[in-house]
């Protein structure tokens, strides 16, 4: 049996960071750290300096998923085929590889052969995933929190310790979707859901979300960003502060985390935020009142955009960890071009009108997620585009659906939701208005053309 103490991890050959203490200096994350090493089956001590850069996008070349590159050349999509996006590990089976896909330390042996400075990775198997959305319900029940931790976590943190990796900068994204729906999921809420309930009962979310934290933190090579959801999720006064208390004060102490495993957050993560909404903020007047009391489609939040939303993130979480923490933005699907596009504000003077007329986002509601018809590939990805963001990203890749338009067996995990069928009507959480979903669409992850062939025509910026 593989017993884990914490931060600690011990292997032939390989360093180990025991203790750290972080300083921002010259663009570097210095970590000062006693490390053990063994060496031809001898263990010595030894003092040594990890560095961990401030922005790991800076000067990198980002490693370009073969398997997602072949699918959107053949798809019409050579425009955008180079283009780096994310490896998901989404299931136990991923690690070794599945059909039609490598597996990790397939994936990491092509990039040392592209010779990649950067690699991307989704960790996104808690148990009892997704507990508000059944389209992703993973594998694992909501109770098994050990085998989460000894046949998902361990695996992949024992490959990405290759001493053949350890020249990448290694980024992951934690766990996506699942912090979030503690805070808005649950009793008393109306948006409760009784798999949410439980999650929040058995705290198997946040003790996933630290033991990853903690393991693939130990790494010296690694930067974990954890997910925010998106600004149609968080950005209202009664979750954007309890969110970040919920990250604070029960998750990145948790199961061997510490808050120096924690390098940033990402927002938008397969979701459909628009990156700048150009023609208004929330407290654009019009009328004689801020839009953010009159328009229907703010509805009181602070943000209407996922690059506001982000950077006040990125202030809040700077004072709570007490340094700089930067952002990403999954852009992969929030461009909003096409004849759709507003060209300009709208000249109306009643603020629920001007927003609908102004507005880039084209979706029914911000609740909608799955599949959105009308939307297009974003900005590419872009390092240190503005201040506070460390890059524009593609977490989910172009052409990837949501989920499928109705129940297909499957031994994936995978469940039907609602939300991904065209003719439903909604629930709480959009506002009961229409999913606004694309028709025919397979399961989540599975390759999805018609969507792909509508993304590339509302490319924005066009293609």
């Amino acid at each position: 049996m593989k017993v884990h103490t914490g931060r600690t991890r011990s292997r032939p050959g390989r360093a180990v960071v025991a203790t750290a203490a972080f300083s921002l200096a010259a663009g570097l994350l210095t970590v000062g750290s006693v490390a053990n090493a063994e060496q031809d089956g001898a263990a010595s001590a030894d003092t040594a300096i990890q560095q961990r850069v401030e922005n790991p996008y800076e000067g990198a070349q980002v490693y370009v998923n073969p398997d997602w590159q072949a699918k959107a050349r053949e798809g019409g999509g050579s425009a955008i085929a180079d283009q780096p996006t994310f490896v998901w590990m989404d299931r136990i089976a991923a690690i070794t590889g599945t059909e039609g896909a490598r597996g990790l330390q397939a994936h990491l042996d092509t990039a040392v052969d592209q010779g990649a400075d950067l690699f991307q990775l989704v960790i996104y198997n808690l148990p009892g995933r997704d507990c508000a959305a059944l389209a992703s319900n993973g594998e694992l029940p909501a109770d098994a929190i050990g085998r989460y931790e000894s046949e998902y976590i361990d695996p992949i943190v024992d490959i990405l310790d290759d001493p053949a990796y350890a020249d990448l900068r290694i980024v992951t994204v934690i766990e996506i979707d699942s912090l979030p729906n503690l805070i808005t999921n649950v009793a008393p809420r109306e948006t409760q859901t009784d798999n949410c309930n439980t999650m929040k009962a058995n705290g198997n979310y946040q003790k996933g979300v630290g033991y990853a934290l903690g393991q693939l933190g130990a790494l010296p090579n690694v930067y974990n960003y954890i997910d925010i959801g998106h600004h149609g999720w968080l950005g209202w006064d009664d979750n954007f502060e309890p969110f970040a208390d919920l990250v604070m004060n029960e998750t990145v102490n948790n199961n061997g985390a510490s808050p120096d495993d924690v390098h940033g957050f990402v927002s938008n993560v397969a979701n459909y935020g628009v990156l700048h909404e150009e023609h208004f903020d929330a407290d654009t007047v019009i009328g004689g009142r801020a839009v953010r009391e009159t328009s229907s489609w703010v509805d009181w939040n602070r943000y209407v955009d996922e690059a506001s939303y982000a950077k006040a993130y990125g202030d809040l979480f700077s004072q709570r960890f007490g340094r700089p923490i930067s952002m990403l933005i999954d852009t992969s699907r929030n461009g909003w071009g096409g004849a759709d596009r507003p060209d300009g504000p709208s000249s109306s003077t009643d603020g629920d009108t001007y927003v609908e007329e102004s507005r880039i986002d084209r979706r029914i509601h911000t609740g909608n997620w799955c599949n959105q018809s009308g939307a297009g590939i974003g900005e590419r990805p872009t390092t240190s585009p503005e201040e506070g963001i460390d890059a524009y990203v593609w977490v989910k890749p172009p052409g990837e659906s949501d989920g499928s338009s109705e129940e297909i067996p499957n031994d994936e995990g995978k469940g039907f939701d609602e939300m991904c069928d065209p003719a439903y009507q909604g629930n709480p959480r959009n506002g009961h208005n229409p999913s606004g979903a694309l028709p025919d669409a397979p399961l989540s992850g599975h390759w999805f053309q018609a969507q792909f062939d509508e993304l590339i025509r509302n490319a924005y910026p066009p293609l």
